[in-house]
């Protein structure tokens, strides 16, 4: 791929009323600028070495391991301390207080003082304390369906059944991973200058790509020691099936909200991606054929979604829909893609005939064929948003309405007095200070109220500013309503990052939370979402990648979408 962006004829992102709407961000999906990916194409590009210098755990699998990943400039560690869980204490709630393992990412190589220290710290999670050694603070519960039924097959002499093992897609499913100083582990600015933690989440997914490895290491290790004699281990293509679970609630939700300017960043990035691949002009027979290929492989793992929620089962029955019609339009026996600017016509045909679930997919898939094109805008997506966070207070008033009219025109159409517009409130639990979403009409929770309405909060700004007499600029009429300032910065920050703001009531009574966390974790690249209610959702993370024995010896950015049997083309 030669063609440069400063070279092609640019058609322009999509615009912000566009992309920002609560169904399109529920309907993302992962792609070559996810989190994930971003990571292990760094560990395969820059050669990283990882070993297990330690891995004490006895026969009932409890004891402690270390898993360690040497870079270029450095060496970080996944401590894991396994214990013996009763089956009446495992949960998928951040409130449990008992967990099948627990981890730490320390940074370098632990000593057995470090080791010391942790076990008394780690297995308790909230109740502990780490230090600005630790980068990350972790936990982990067994598969109820999968974890005892692997040991036994595998002490048998067995593979285990692949369908079962599809069916779930992990052995373990984290409940939280916990960074950015939380607990007392380093905070983000301490650690964000390093070249590989640039990204966002690039700790969080190198604690949970370890954790990947210790999970299939500790099921081995477990069915060899019911049976030495006649245990195996799993092979490696159905290895490689195991991902990370994980189960993801309302505490995640607010982020997207709390962080405008790498919200932003991270869709800015991926706009800019997919219209750089919208204005080339020709596409070779060899991209065309990429582009194919992921698009049936990607049909072929669709089936391996499941869910029971009624909207994720709708959606999935229109993304099974689109792709039917997309494999007529595009497929072998078809050629659009064969005219000029052939990617900006099939997005065109996709707008007209497709649903925006399966718009979105074809976005990713559309990005494919093209990391030379696009995976640098990876190094775009981190943010200092200190830099966004003084106020201009000197900007005129006029200018300022103006603004808010432009970005939050949505809101100023909003009857912001009907019940159900405002019918939820965002708090924060007093037991375990996480976001918790509760009826304004039926709970005494108003008091305690976060600013994560911007919508409700823009109209009511818009409303004093239409009767300000005063001097007119934004200081002046902030030093008289200062209830405003909250607001007033985010609408200057979206009016400078135009992906900033969410154009949708964030407190109505049709909000579904999951849009929310779907957001983010497409950005993560976590796959088969499935919702357990409108606040919860489990995803898998890593599954099909490859392990860190196997970086370097596979392609390290093949595994998003696998092929049938486990192979690689």
């Amino acid at each position: 791929m030669s063609t440069s962006p400063q070279t092609m004829t640019q058609i322009p992102r999509r615009a912000p009323n566009t992309v920002m709407q609560l169904a399109r961000m529920g309907s993302f999906h992962q792609c070559r600028l996810s989190f994930m990916r971003t990571l292990l194409r760094r560990l395969d590009r820059e050669s990283w070495v990882f070993t297990r210098p330690v891995f004490d755990i006895d026969d009932k699998g409890v004891g402690v391991a270390v898993y360690s990943a040497k870079g270029p400039a450095r060496t970080y560690s996944l401590i894991c301390f396994s214990h013996d869980l009763p089956p009446e204490l495992r949960s998928d709630r951040v409130i449990a207080h008992a967990w099948d393992a627990t981890f730490t990412l320390f940074d370098g190589v632990p000593t057995q003082q470090d080791i010391d220290r942790l076990s008394q710290n780690v297995p308790k999670q909230e109740a502990g304390r780490i230090t600005s050694s630790e980068i990350s603070l972790s936990r982990a519960n067994r598969s109820a369906r999968l974890f005892d039924y692997v040991i036994e097959c595998l002490a048998a002499g067995q593979q285990p059944d692949r369908d079962r093992v599809d069916a779930v897609g992990y052995l373990m499913r984290t409940t939280a991973v916990y960074g950015s100083g939380k607990f007392g582990a380093a905070d983000r600015e301490t650690i964000g200058d390093r070249r590989e933690f640039r990204g966002p989440f690039q700790p969080e997914m190198l604690s949970v790509f370890l954790t990947r490895g210790f999970v299939l290491d500790l099921v081995e290790h477990l069915a060899h020691a019911r049976a030495p004699e006649t245990a195996v281990v799993i092979e490696p293509a159905l290895r490689r099936r195991f991902g990370v679970g994980n189960s993801t609630g309302l505490g995640l939700a607010p982020f997207i909200v709390n962080h405008p300017v790498l919200l932003n960043n991270w869709i800015a990035a991926r706009e800019d991606a997919l219209a750089r691949v919208r204005s080339l002009p020709h596409v070779s027979a060899e991209e065309a054929d990429c582009f194919r290929t992921m698009m049936k492989r990607a049909r072929r793992n669709l089936s391996e979604w499941h869910s029971q929620h009624p909207r994720q089962i709708e959606k999935l029955a229109m993304l099974d829909a689109d792709f039917t019609r997309l494999e007529a339009h595009a497929g072998t026996d078809a050629d659009p893609l064969a005219g000029d600017f052939p990617w900006d016509e099939l997005y065109i045909w996709a707008e007209k005939n497709l649903s925006t679930e399966g718009q979105e997919y074809l976005v990713s898939l559309m990005l494919e064929p093209y990391g030379e094109l696009v995976d640098d805008l990876a190094d775009t997506m981190g943010a200092d948003e200190s830099e966004a966070f003084p106020i201009e207070g000197s900007m005129p008033l006029e200018r300022f309405r103006q603004i808010v009219e432009d970005i939050y025109g949505w809101a100023l159409k909003v009857d912001w007095t009907a019940n159900d517009s405002i019918a939820r409130v965002w708090y924060v639990s007093e037991e375990k200070l996480e976001p918790r979403l509760g009826e304004r009409f039926e709970e005494p929770i108003e008091p305690y109220e976060q600013p994560l309405a911007p919508g409700r909060d823009a109209a009511a700004m818009h409303l004093d500013i239409a009767n300000w007499t005063g001097e007119p600029n934004v200081a002046a009429f902030l030093l008289r309503h200062p209830e405003h300032r909250h607001i007033a910065r985010r609408a200057q920050i979206a009016a400078r990052y135009p992906y900033a703001e969410i154009r949708d009531n964030t407190i109505s009574s049709d909000l579904l939370p999951i849009d929310l966390l779907r957001c983010k974790l497409s950005f993560f690249g976590a796959t088969h979402f499935d919702p357990r209610s409108d606040r919860w959702v489990r995803i898998n993370m890593f599954r099909d990648a490859p392990f860190p024995h196997e970086i370097g010896k596979m392609d390290a950015d093949d595994w998003s979408y696998p092929a049938a049997d486990g192979s690689r083309p």
